[in-house]
């Protein structure tokens, strides 16, 4: 890098944004609070490319995330001043767009910014030939190295479109450190660092299973990962902000959102069964021990398509006969439809007590949700019946939705294509254009056996206690499947968990997941288990074929689940 750091055996690395909407202050505050070389964004996810698409057809100028915008405008001299840089995956589907602006934004500033930016992974114009059918958005997931180019011309601030998550921390880690193409242990440690980090304050105590042992979780602030030379990092935040970066914390955002063992990525696999997590002061967690594999042959494509309109309407019931009320509003409602939809879903969700103090606690809601290619069919022709039965359905009928016409739904799929199918290009301040070749060394990706597992815990008396008593966990989403990592802080927790959280076990537990194939991967230095719920999501975020799309709260449910427990762990 050009612009070196003070301490050229360290580079202090700070996130300021882990989804488009995150914190607007949140770069100020970053630059403000104490000493960074480099601070990174990430703006983008599933859900967030199909609405940049969106944006792109009203606008082809648009397509990027505004907000960084407006970040820039307002810090743009408090980077300069401080000779911090500044990378960010902002681009969306309009990185070019975003870095002209950025530009004219540095000049009415009356600021002398060089601004970089990575291009390539658009690949729509190719979708058909390639296979990938006829989407919305079709983007594949670059790497690190054009970042790294940028970084080395000199780049004050370089943007990018669909790069890995954690590729804007891996880029100015490698650059500063000079690494090469097969430092895998190197760039592995520093796909660990970025992962933990680039989801902001997740990695701080937000969305943190026992939240109540943190003192101060008002306005937790953002992470920081000291990356050092051999890859190894410490997880961090400035002095005096909010949350806390425990051994605990930094999991809850490992266990977020992966699938196996080898975490794959364009530039190199990272073995998660390697890591191990210190404390080493307070808000320091030292990731140690991190191995990395050559990358897989083929990049990931993120391919968001307009699936149709949906629509729907939430009935209150209340008091007595909840499943008689809900059979009869469902019979009625579907025998008056002049059209059926192509697809008509009801939940019923139980929220009642009986002898309620308050009329709120005493109902239920049940759900209708309609799904169809003609907007017609899910809009005023459906929610209007539903409205039409308030007089004419079961006692106390009334609605928590007002009726109205359908809106558009997207469908996010995974595609894969070869490396060397997919452009990689940095385009540098002065506006030379850097081809970036893919990876010359691959190894085709395989899940890892399932290790050897410690000897089961010996326990005469046990308890009817929820798992989350001894238990941490963190969900999220991968397209239409979700992921559950669950983690214990003693040797002798982790030997009652690994025997007992079995697939059979989590699928008794979450009646949802009976009729999917789970997967559970089992990562013994974290004293982890992770599963995968193939097809929980529907076709995914947009897609909405739960109440919870996400799959955010399913970790928490999970924990809220009761079964037996030795009483010694409980104690």
């Amino acid at each position: 890098m050009s612009k070196l750091a003070a301490d050229r055996d360290v580079i202090r690395i700070g996130n300021c944004s882990g989804f488009y909407g995150d914190r607007l202050s949140a770069m100020r505050e970053m630059l403000e609070g104490g000493q960074l070389d480099v601070l990174t964004g990430d703006y983008l996810a599933e859900l967030t490319m199909l609405i940049l698409g969106r944006d792109r057809m009203k606008d082809p100028s648009l397509g990027y995330a505004k907000t960084f915008v407006k970040q820039i405008e307002d810090c743009l001299g408090l980077a300069l001043e401080r000779n911090v840089q500044i990378v960010a995956n902002a681009g969306g589907l309009n990185p070019a767009g975003l870095a002209e602006k950025l530009r004219k934004v540095a000049a009415d500033l009356g600021l002398d910014a060089k601004v970089a930016h990575v291009e390539g992974d658009d690949l729509l114009s190719r979708a058909g030939e390639l296979g990938l059918g006829s989407p919305l958005t079709a983007n594949a997931y670059l790497g690190a190295w054009g970042i790294v180019e940028c970084l080395n011309a000199g780049a004050d601030i370089v943007v990018t479109g669909r790069v890995t998550d954690a590729s804007v921390i891996v880029g100015p880690a490698a650059a500063h450190f000079g690494w090469g193409r097969t430092d895998y242990d190197a760039l592995a440690g520093a796909v660990v660092a970025g992962h933990v980090i680039e989801c902001s304050t997740q990695a701080t105590g937000g969305n943190f299973a026992l939240f109540t042992e943190l003192a101060d979780l008002g306005r937790p602030g953002f992470p920081i990962a000291e990356i050092r030379r051999d890859g190894s990092s410490v997880i961090t935040k400035h002095e005096g902000t909010g949350g806390a970066v425990t051994v605990d914390t930094v999991e809850a955002q490992l266990m977020y959102e992966i699938q196996g063992a080898r975490y794959a990525g364009p530039d190199v696999t990272a073995r998660l069964d390697t890591i191990r997590l210190t404390q080493e002061g307070r808000d320091r967690v030292l990731i140690s021990g991190v191995a990395g594999e050559a990358p897989p042959p083929q990049l990931k494509v993120s391919l968001n398509t307009l699936g149709g309109f949906r629509n729907e309407m939430e009935f209150v019931l209340t008091g007595l006969d909840i499943e008689a009320k809900a059979a009869l509003a469902q019979r009625q409602l579907e025998s008056w439809l002049a059209v059926r939809p192509a697809e008509l879903e009801w939940t019923l969700a139980r929220l009642d007590r009986p002898d309620a103090d308050t009329e709120e606690q005493a109902s239920a809601l049940l759900r209708c949700v309609v799904r169809d290619p003609d907007p017609n069919k899910v809009g005023r022709a459906f929610s209007s019946i539903a409205v039409e039965l308030a007089l004419a359905s079961y006692p106390g009928c009334t609605f928590t939705t007002l009726p109205g016409n359908g809106s558009p739904y997207g469908v996010f799929t995974p595609g894969f294509v070869d490396a060397v199918e997919v452009p990689h290009t940095a385009v540098l301040p002065e506006g030379t254009r850097v081809e970036v070749a893919p990876a010359t060394e691959t190894t085709a990706l395989e899940s890892v056996s399932e290790p050897e597992l410690p000897e089961p815990l010996a326990a005469s008396e046990t308890r009817r206690a929820p798992l989350g008593a001894i238990a941490l966990a963190r969900s999220g989403d991968k397209g239409g499947d979700a992921n559950i990592g669950v983690w214990v802080r003693t040797d002798d927790q982790w030997r009652w968990l690994v025997h007992t959280l079995t697939v059979e076990r989590v699928k008794e537990l979450l009646p949802e997941a009976a009729p999917l194939t789970v997967t559970r991967h089992v990562l013994p230095n974290l004293r982890a288990v992770n599963f995968i719920i193939s097809g929980l999501l529907g076709k995914g975020v947009a897609y909405q074929a739960r109440f919870d799309p996400q799959a955010k709260g399913l970790g928490e449910w999970l924990r809220s689940r009761h079964l037996d427990i030795p009483v010694e762990l409980l104690s």
